[in-house]
């Protein structure tokens, strides 16, 4: 099975190559694994301690951030290298001061793995909510190299779970242990024999709920509100975009609108501000402008959304016309703002959650959207319980953190 399987891997690795001469986000894939290795060899001597986290991408690496933050406490002399496999996260994030190495994660192959654990040398690993990688594990279990899974989480649809899934059931094997989100998780691990599970529940509700410690003000966001009622539209999908351009072009309420589109493309974000009949500012073009006088104020950069939360009355997630679905709905919520999102959340247990306690409403088309805002809109009292309802939800679930760094048999 390791050979058909490392013939699939070998042979993804040539198409990628291909269609990266056709696509900007698979040429950041190829290119930024070309100098893992020399980066590496720059930054880790041999005589460094390392700890390695591996995520998936942005969110995982969201994810992990609390217990990346704990383990930085815990193990002060020890060097924190996070790796990457989508660009998403990487790109974001390969700045980052949180940690001491940022790289892609190689591609899954044995000589990569062997490579990869030679140059890194970690004392400790691990993986954040899943990427189950056969070459990387293997070579992990030969090495009795400790091995986490943080923030899991297991669906009866996995592969681990099928009879023809024996291969990847095995990879697991080299996890010390396994903190889940859910009691179906750890139900769904003990079926196949895993008993080394705990019910951690999810480290996002510590970062979110930390996001209230900070300083989120942002001048040019409160001069645009000009303490006048705003929906806050976070990571926005054309799909999202035609059914809110159609509210904001018809409706007749005093309301502004803070849209941050998920990609922020030049033309695309032109596109959308042209469809828009109100008077509209980008961000990039806000400088000598008196931003109280616009209605709409399109954010065309990245990395201020979660601030720009705190200044929602109401707020829009956007992902939710898509596969896999909604995108981060906790971090408005630990605001205290009401929240709507698209029909596609079932992915997503927190989406579930806040849809059954009516903290957060699910629309599907455009007469749901412009109800949902509506009664939003002219309700205080129920944009108050919504919000409330959903900033309790955040509090009520976190110490997560807490609880895998007690179970941790790392001393």
């Amino acid at each position: 099975m390791f050979f058909l399987y490392n013939l699939v891997v070998q042979v993804a690795s040539f198409l990628l190559k291909i269609v990266a001469l056709f696509s900007a986000k698979i040429k950041l894939f190829v290119e930024g694994r070309k100098i893992v290795f020399p980066t590496l060899a720059n930054e880790i001597k041999l005589t460094d301690k390392t700890i390695w986290f591996h995520a998936a991408s942005l969110g995982e690496f969201e994810q992990g951030l609390p217990v990346i933050e704990k383990i930085k406490e815990k193990y002060p002399n020890h060097k924190i290298v996070v790796t990457f496999f989508s660009p998403s996260g990487y790109e974001v994030r390969k700045n980052s001061k949180v940690v001491d190495v940022i790289i892609y994660l190689p591609l899954d192959t044995k000589s990569n793995a062997q490579e990869f654990l030679k140059s890194v040398h970690p004392d400790l690993v691990f993986f954040i909510k899943y990427e189950y990688w056969p070459n990387y594990l293997n070579e992990l279990k030969k090495q009795q190299i400790p091995v986490y899974l943080i923030s899991g989480i297991f669906r009866e649809n996995q592969v681990f779970f099928k009879w023809y899934g024996g291969f990847y059931r095995k990879a697991l094997d080299t996890f010390e242990h396994f903190f889940v989100q859910n009691a179906k998780s750890k139900e769904l691990l003990l079926k196949i024999g895993k008993t080394n599970v705990t019910v951690s529940g999810d480290t996002r509700f510590d970062r979110v709920a930390s996001i209230l410690e900070k300083d989120n003000s942002l001048d040019f966001i409160s001069d645009f509100k000009n303490d006048t009622l705003t929906i806050v539209v976070g990571s926005s999908w054309p799909k999202d975009e035609t059914l809110l351009v159609d509210f904001i072009n018809s409706n007749n309420y005093n309301v502004k609108f803070i849209i941050a589109p998920h990609n922020i493309k030049e033309d695309q974000i032109q596109q959308l501000k042209n469809n828009i009949s109100k008077k509209t500012v980008l961000f990039s073009e806000k400088e000598g402008k008196n931003l109280a006088d616009f209605d709409v104020f399109i954010i065309d950069t990245i990395g201020i959304l979660t601030k720009i939360y705190s200044y929602a009355d109401i707020a829009y997630v956007g992902g939710g016309f898509g596969n896999p679905g909604v995108h981060n709905i906790l971090e408005p919520a630990t605001f205290g703002v009401p929240i709507v999102i698209g029909p596609n959340f079932t992915h997503f247990a927190e989406a579930i959650a806040l849809v059954n306690m009516e903290g957060c409403v699910s629309i599907s088309n455009q007469k749901e959207l412009n109800e949902a805002f509506e009664n939003l809109i002219q309700n205080e009292d129920i944009r108050y319980e919504k919000g409330h309802i959903c900033s309790t939800f955040v509090q009520m679930n976190k110490n997560a953190t807490e609880t895998i760094l007690k179970n941790l048999n790392t001393d």
